[in-house]
């Protein structure tokens, strides 16, 4: 048989087979016509969704996302971003929800374009955000979860991840110092935050649940001047008024100055107010500074308040046996936030608010008793219902993910990985002393590295006002060109009267001590001729 028959022969024998599964799809069709359960005109029998379609489609983008991202994340030779104004991305991508559902092909170019346009955080040169790298067992957690879809509420629809989680944060206030306790994961520090405010109002005043504002004294809280703003916005949503937030003067190294706090409280108590709650932080997020604990915990037992401290950015320090001494005094907190997602990148959001007190002070200050949840005569043990500890109803399971991390490194990988990142963070210190036009606004204590950048155009004038002037732009200048350029992104901002410089915060276990000196020799590069 000639080559030609044959190629005629195979292409009658594949039009025939496709005639077959036409007029087979077709039979099944009129099948299901004939034997239809109509309700309100709609079709009732079989499933609707294209099942196959959609497998298809999860395992061609899985290979997209395997490709893009996740062989790609240890490549220094790849753009961070591939940066296009809003108005011009906007033509780039099509954004535009329409009637009828796109092919399977565009779906996947859709993905393509996604991560093309998208800032790679897990880069290993974004050192933009308290943020950075990849853990890759917490995303393989995350595949699981976004398969499985749990709701961590309940014990009956989520029976693992809620033993995860009681796992997770047993051991967690083991390494705070706490002989018991309580905690729920939540969606961001900022979050934890705010329960740990209302938690401590609700201490000082349970009839407020049911009670609300009315009739209350005027309640004051406490925070330095270095704190996160997320203190200030929980106070404006829980009804407590920014104006009652009393910010407390910080030392030269931006750490809470004891005294001053002591100075606050009494001026809260002779203004006739409530103090009742003390914020404070162990890892600001532009200097990287602690608070010092045991001295501000002694003013709160000596005034009755309550102590909350913010970790969510120095928490990790507590798995370091070398840097946990940032945190002394931490066990004498009542509630602490802490974010695995930061230093442990075990992915946003991964943060826990964790509580001193054992009698379920949580769940009677944030309880709702939803009868269709929460019923009493379930067939087990009803304490695993943990999810009226909560503000919310439907909860992500984020506690998996940091349990597949911690299980795959175990302790001392994790201490590892915070002692690594603060050991890059010296060597970049003992750089920029080397090198000229690089100055350190102060010597760090945590991952935060910051420093100005002097081209050469300043760097024999004199220190005085149109100096310090002209430097503000020169940060935001190199970050525009930085971003453009893809190669790297690296934050700035003024602070405390200081004018704009730069904030390296070192996270990823992908960084080296190459992508430090690259870090260094790409600022000069593209500032030495301003």
């Amino acid at each position: 048989m000639s080559a030609k028959a044959s190629a005629e022969k195979s292409q009658l024998s594949l039009l025939a087979c496709t005639l077959t599964a036409k007029t087979n799809n077709q039979q099944e069709i009129l099948q299901i016509r004939k034997n239809a359960i109509l309700v309100d005109g709609v079709i009732l029998n079989g499933p609707v969704a294209d099942s196959k379609a959609g497998e298809k489609f999860v395992e061609e983008a899985s290979k997209i996302i395997m490709e893009e991202v996740i062989k790609k994340v240890a490549d220094s030779s790849e753009k961070v971003c591939e940066w296009h104004p809003p108005e011009k991305l906007k033509t780039l991508l099509d954004l535009e929800l329409k009637d009828l559902g796109e092919t399977h092909q565009k779906l996947l170019q859709f993905c393509q374009d996604v991560i093309k346009f998208s800032v790679k955080t897990n880069h290993p040169r974004f050192f933009n955000q308290l943020y950075a790298g990849i853990d890759y067992y917490s995303l393989g957690a995350r595949f699981i979860t976004e398969a499985l879809n749990p709701s961590v509420y309940t014990y009956e629809v989520s029976p693992v991840f809620l033993l995860v989680e009681e796992a997770v944060l047993k051991k967690m206030i083991e390494f705070i110092g706490w002989k018991e306790g309580d905690g729920i994961f939540n969606p961001g520090g900022s979050v934890s935050n705010m329960y740990a405010m209302n938690l401590a109002r609700y201490k000082y005043c349970p009839d407020i649940k049911e009670r609300g504002l009315s009739g209350m004294p005027r309640m004051v809280l406490f925070t330095s001047e270095e704190c996160h703003y997320s203190v200030k916005k929980a106070a404006s949503f829980l009804g407590l008024g920014t104006q009652n937030v009393y910010f407390v003067k910080c030392d030269e190294r931006g750490k809470m100055i004891p005294e001053e706090l002591e100075k606050q409280v009494q001026r809260a108590r002779k203004e006739g107010s409530a103090p009742f709650f003390v914020s404070a932080t162990a890892g600001t997020t532009v200097l990287g500074a602690f608070d010092p604990l045991d001295e501000i915990a002694d003013i709160c037992e000596r005034y009755d308040l309550w102590l909350h401290v913010d970790a969510s950015w120095g928490g990790s320090a507590l798995l370091s046996r070398k840097h946990r001494r940032l945190l002394h005094g931490i066990h004498r907190a009542n509630s602490v936030a802490w974010n695995p997602h930061k230093m442990l990148m075990a992915g946003i959001q991964c943060c826990a608010l964790l509580v001193k007190d054992s009698s379920d002070l949580l769940k009677r200050c944030y309880s709702a008793n939803a009868s269709y949840l929460f019923q009493p005569d379930k067939f087990y043990d009803i304490s695993y219902d943990t999810g009226d500890k909560s503000i919310q109803c439907s909860r992500r399971a984020d506690a998996f993910k940091f349990w597949m991390t911690w299980k795959a490194l175990g302790t001392i990988g994790l201490e590892e990985r915070v002692n690594r990142a603060l050991a890059l963070a010296r060597y970049l210190v003992d750089e920029i002393k080397k090198r000229e036009g690089f100055q350190l606004l102060l010597e760090p204590e945590y991952a935060n590295v910051c420093f100005w950048y002097i081209p050469p155009s300043l760097r024999n004038t004199g220190k005085g006002h149109e100096f310090w002037e002209k430097l503000h732009h020169v940060a935001p200048a190199i970050k525009e060109r930085m971003v453009k350029k893809g190669s790297m992104m690296l934050g700035y901002q003024p602070h405390q009267g200081k004018v704009n410089f730069f904030r390296q915060v070192i996270i990823s276990p992908q960084v080296t001590r190459e992508d430090i000196d690259f870090l260094l020799d790409e600022i000069d590069s593209l500032g030495k001729d301003l």
